[in-house]
């Protein structure tokens, strides 16, 4: 039995709503919240950034292993807003958990299914028992250049799944990626925000891949979409992700757990792994889970997870995603906001 054997999440506590910014750029924001499904989503602080939330998810993902840092010996981490063009994220969160010095250290990259990718691996080291423990963690401060389309939606927030054979929490039985070079987002080098084509994002890009890596997957393992309890796709937004289950044959019921953009907005590489903790926390054992990620570039991620026995021991041994993004918010105006992301600065 191959899985997951720990996991966490981390949520900044800072929120904007989707009113706050359409007032700054005179938008309607009735639209952007029927449109998009979306109302606020989280802001990073000054302090926050990719790293400091995966050190965050990481120890939470540690105590619910019960294991130390010393053991972990592959750490991965899957983001497109790593705080260093050149210096691994990786490094400073293994260091941070406590992990030797002869762990193995990557950074990940592939527009939002960064973390998905990361798990992959991890999998894979488990599965060959080259790496007893290894950590995978899909996590994002999202960019949005201001009064873009994006920038009602581009969040942060991190998770973190430890990989291993024993004490596992959640047996992963059929993984499936699906790939093609299809531009609809990126950012090149030195550019601070990321571009998108617009309506291309949609049918050639995001549904396609997520409809085609989850085909692909029900095919390989013989199930059906009524043989999951639950599903958690890539979220972009509010939309998208009822969208694409409906056209798979799953239910709103199945899906909303891990529903958490229209609150939280966009975490990019954490989107659908954030997703898979909310889902986590309230699963019981033997429940089926569908997870699929999608990344721009493009690409997209399945997996298909049985929850164990072991699930209820280790729940409620750190913060629940849910609570994390429901509670003790605190609301910022835009001027904040645009001051903690770095859009306007103090000259020197």
């Amino acid at each position: 039995m191959v899985g997951i054997v720990g996991y966490g999440a981390k949520i900044p506590r800072h929120r904007i709503k989707v009113e706050e910014i359409a007032k700054t750029w005179g938008a309607d924001a009735p639209s952007y919240k029927k449109g998009l499904q979306l109302t606020e989503k989280s802001v990073p602080a000054p302090d926050v950034d990719t790293v400091t939330l995966s050190v965050e998810a990481a120890r939470y993902a540690l105590k619910r292993a019960g294991i130390s840092g010393t053991e972990i010996g592959a750490v991965y981490v899957g983001s497109e807003s790593h705080p260093y063009a050149v210096k691994p994220s990786g490094t400073i969160v293994a260091e941070a958990i406590g992990a030797v010095k002869d762990c193995h250290c990557a950074d990940y990259e592939f527009a939002c299914k960064a973390g998905s990718e990361a798990m992959f691996t991890c999998l894979g080291l488990a599965k060959s028992g080259y790496v007893k423990y290894s950590l995978a963690i899909g996590g994002d401060t999202s960019q949005g250049a201001p009064g873009d389309a994006l920038e009602y939606s581009a969040a942060a927030g991190s998770a973190a799944f430890i990989m291993g054979a024993e004490n596992v929490v959640a047996e992963v039985l059929y993984t499936h990626s699906y790939m093609s070079d299809t531009p609809d987002f990126w950012r090149r080098e030195h550019e601070h925000y990321p571009q998108h084509g617009g309506r291309f994002t949609g049918e050639p890009a995001y549904f396609e891949h997520i409809t085609g890596a989850t085909k692909a997957i029900l095919q390989k393992s013989g199930m059906k979409p009524q043989d999951f309890q639950f599903a958690v796709f890539h979220q972009p937004n509010g939309k998208f992700p009822m969208r694409v289950g409906k056209m798979l044959g799953f239910t709103k019921e199945q899906i909303v757990t891990g529903w958490l953009v229209p609150v939280l907005g966009n975490t990019y590489s954490g989107a659908s792994p954030l997703g898979l903790t909310a889902i986590l926390d309230i699963a019981k054992p033997g429940d089926m889970i569908m997870m699929c990620s999608y990344g721009s570039g493009a690409g997209s991620d399945s997996f298909v997870w049985k929850v164990t026995d072991r699930i209820k021991e280790v729940q409620n041994l750190c913060p629940k995603t849910r609570p994390q993004l429901d509670e003790h918010k605190i609301y910022v105006d835009y001027g904040t906001y645009a001051k903690f992301r770095k859009k306007i600065l103090k000259n020197k």
